[in-house]
């Protein structure tokens, strides 16, 4: 009789690492140590599985790179803008830098291993992102790559756009018609802006041969009004043709508008359409004026030595044939003012001899010698004052107003009154000073206001608008004026 056959049992066993359950035979005497064995060979072999895809999946990835080419990297800065964060910020701060650190530097999450195999939600991923990768920018062949450039570039018809008006190109294109010389359309053409010879042909060949440009231009100046186009049309310049017929116009003749009129009748192919009897004329004075009609002739400057140039005429001038012609108002003037200057001269002459009592030059620091009629002396630093008479006036002199001590003689006196101070001597021998203009007088550095007045001794400082002074008295006439003075009042 046959032994009974064992009945196998299978177990269901999960491997956290890989997220998989397997089936596992084994009987009820299996030990820990064999199902050990059987974990460590599943681990192993879905680590070289998941290794095996991941190596798949960056052949695949390099073999699409290679195909679409290299792809340039994104530029970004990385500058850091510091700046606060609100409370909810760095809570959310902190909590990315605690997760990042439980992911380790690679990415992971901590309860999975590197040798893992990924879950079934992470191969679809990987899958789709594998089925439907992100194009790259192809890249172009170099045909393209020229179209591209020649698309991106900002095409040179609008270089001259901005200077090159749709006026002055048409006026361009009418004058080189009507001379064929882009030399006289420079010299001669006025135009919006200035333009070179250089610029004035590139232009020209530009609306020849350039497609584009002509095209642009053809369509702005199909916008002109019709008015801008006959001011344009205006300014042309006279071809060689018509100035031919103009010349036959004699010079002493006098044309009328009906003569242009009828030139324009008989050439018609000759004159440009827009010619007009008037422009004719005005064409026709100005080829007079400088010789260019058939009948005048230039005369040639003289040769050698008869040329006569500026220096040589004026000393041909006879200078005796000049007439002198005499201003009567001129005259006048002079005349009042010398009568004036005369009048003056007379009164200083009758003023002199009083000057030479009042002013005496100083010429040493030696004290004055008092004569009998000079009661005081005030003495400055370039002149002193002789006061011979009971009262005198302090001030400055001017036309009007005539003083007997000038300050101005001494100093600057623009600071000082015309008529500053009075200076009176009593019955009893002695000398005050009354101020009676603007500014203080100091005696011996004590101010004197104005409307006040002062007593002067012997040897006093006076300052007036810092002019200074020492005021010296004669005491011998003082004591005879006082010995006088004290027998009137005992009788």
């Amino acid at each position: 009789m046959a032994a009974p056959r064992e009945r196998t049992r299978k177990w269901l066993l999960f491997l956290p690492e890989t997220r998989k359950w397997f089936l596992v035979p084994g009987g009820a005497g299996a030990d820990a140590a064999g199902n050990d064995a059987l974990a460590s060979r599943l681990m192993a072999s879905g680590a070289a599985s998941r290794s095996e895809d991941e190596e798949s999946l960056a052949g695949q990835k390099r073999s699409s790179s290679q195909a679409a080419g290299t792809i340039p990297k994104r530029r970004s800065s990385s500058r850091f803008i510091k700046r606060k964060k609100f409370d909810d910020e760095l809570v959310e701060s902190s909590l990315a830098k605690s997760s990042s650190r439980a992911k380790g530097p690679s990415g992971t999450e901590p309860g999975r291993c590197s040798g893992s195999e990924p879950s079934s939600s992470e191969k679809k991923k990987v899958s789709k992102s594998i089925s439907a990768p992100v194009a790259p920018s192809p890249v172009p062949t170099p045909s393209l790559a020229k179209r591209m450039k020649k698309s991106k570039q900002p095409p040179q018809v609008t270089k001259d756009l901005g200077r090159w008006k749709p006026a002055d190109d048409l006026l361009l294109i009418n004058t080189v018609l009507q001379t064929n010389d882009l030399t006289s359309v420079h010299l001669g053409v006025k135009f919006s802006c200035r333009f070179n010879l250089r610029e004035i042909q590139e232009r020209w060949y530009a609306l020849l041969y350039d497609p584009v440009i002509s095209k642009l231009a053809c369509q702005a100046m199909r916008q002109l009004h019709p008015e801008a186009i006959a001011a344009i049309q205006s300014k042309l310049l006279f071809s060689k043709a018509e100035e031919q017929l103009l010349s036959k116009v004699g010079s002493t003749s006098q044309p009328t508008l009906d003569t242009f009129q009828e030139l324009l009748h008989k050439h018609p192919e000759t004159f440009y359409p827009a010619r007009t009897a008037k422009t004719l004329q005005v064409h026709w004075q100005l080829m007079k004026q400088y010789y260019l009609l058939a009948d005048q002739t230039v005369q040639p400057l003289p040769k050698g030595d008869q040329v006569l140039n500026f220096s040589d005429a004026e000393d041909m001038i006879d200078d005796s044939k000049l007439k002198d012609l005499q201003d009567e108002v001129l005259e006048h003037e002079l005349t009042v003012a010398d009568r004036r200057q005369k009048r003056e001269i007379r009164q200083l002459e009758q003023e002199l001899h009083k000057w030479q009592v009042l002013v005496d030059s100083i010429t040493g620091m030696s004290s004055p010698d008092f004569d009998s009629q000079t009661l005081a002396v005030l003495r400055g630093r370039m002149v002193r004052y002789l006061m011979r008479s009971r009262e005198i006036t302090l001030g400055r002199a001017t036309k009007d107003n005539q003083i007997d001590v000038d300050l101005a003689l001494e100093g600057p006196a623009w600071k000082i009154s015309r008529k500053q101070g009075v200076i009176k001597l009593k019955n009893n021998g002695d000398f005050f000073i009354a101020n009676e203009g603007r500014r203080p007088i100091y005696i011996d550095g004590r101010p004197v206001l104005g409307g006040s007045k002062w007593k002067l001794n012997n040897n006093s400082v006076v300052e007036i608008a810092s002019l200074r002074f020492v005021f010296l008295i004669n005491q011998d006439l003082i004591a005879l004026i006082k010995a006088e003075a004290a027998k009137i009042t005992q009788q």
